[in-house]
């Protein structure tokens, strides 16, 4: 696993505006809403109007380690990382989250218990957000959002089981094209130590790989 800089993480805060988004923004979240989870159009339009976009700077942490996740965001834009400190106090990458594509670390935001992750934002992001105390009050009092929270964790899931079992399965040059499949514009705006340490090899051992894929003409 490759070693990176210590992580310096500073004091709690999370610098932000909120914005009124317009409508056609707003269909992004509905979109997904009621595609990817298959629940209806007015209940996804319903649930998109209970949460407030916002807008979080560069190295902001939306969750730090050691904390209970209190928020769920939908990017809209930008890009985010989840990272642990290891054995070191070194910082290691274990995912990568970019527009139309959730952040939150599921297991402590919906159990309320400890995350041993941070999520950080690499770039400038805007996305929709809401605390869990916002959505637990949803969650009693209205069935389509109790839905909305069983197919958010049961999707969250079924993502991390795939994650895990691409880390075993995969080799990293299959890692790597898979991670620009899935972040096309990750090279841009992402430094490489980040992406290395992603998929657990050295600064070296990337390079190497993108010389390959560029000679391939992929990507």
């Amino acid at each position: 696993m490759l070693r990176n800089r210590q992580l310096t993480i500073p004091p709690s805060v999370m610098p932000h505006n909120k914005k009124r988004t317009d409508m056609d923004d707003n269909n992004v979240f509905v979109k997904f809403i009621n595609e990817e989870l298959q629940l209806p159009l007015p209940l996804a339009e319903d649930i998109v109007s209970n949460f407030d976009y916002e807008i979080l700077l560069p190295n902001t942490f939306l969750l730090k380690s050691g904390e209970v996740c209190q928020k769920y965001m939908f990017i809209h834009y930008g890009f985010l990382r989840s990272l642990v400190i290891d054995n070191e106090s070194n910082e290691v990458t274990t995912n990568f989250f970019s527009k139309f594509q959730q952040a939150f670390e599921p297991s402590s935001f919906f159990n309320q218990t400890v995350s041993k992750e941070n999520i950080q934002t690499i770039t400038e992001c805007g996305g929709w957000i809401v605390d869990n105390q916002k959505m637990e009050t949803y969650f009693q009092t209205n069935q389509g959002y109790r839905e909305f929270g069983r197919r958010l964790l049961v999707k969250s899931m079924t993502e991390l089981k795939e994650r895990m079992l691409l880390l075993q399965t995969e080799t990293a040059e299959n890692r790597y094209l898979l991670l620009l499949k899935q972040h096309p514009d990750l090279i841009q705006n992402v430094p490489l130590k980040q992406i290395a340490s992603y998929l657990g090899i050295t600064d070296t051992s990337l390079s190497r790989i993108r010389k390959i894929t560029i000679n391939k003409n992929i990507y």
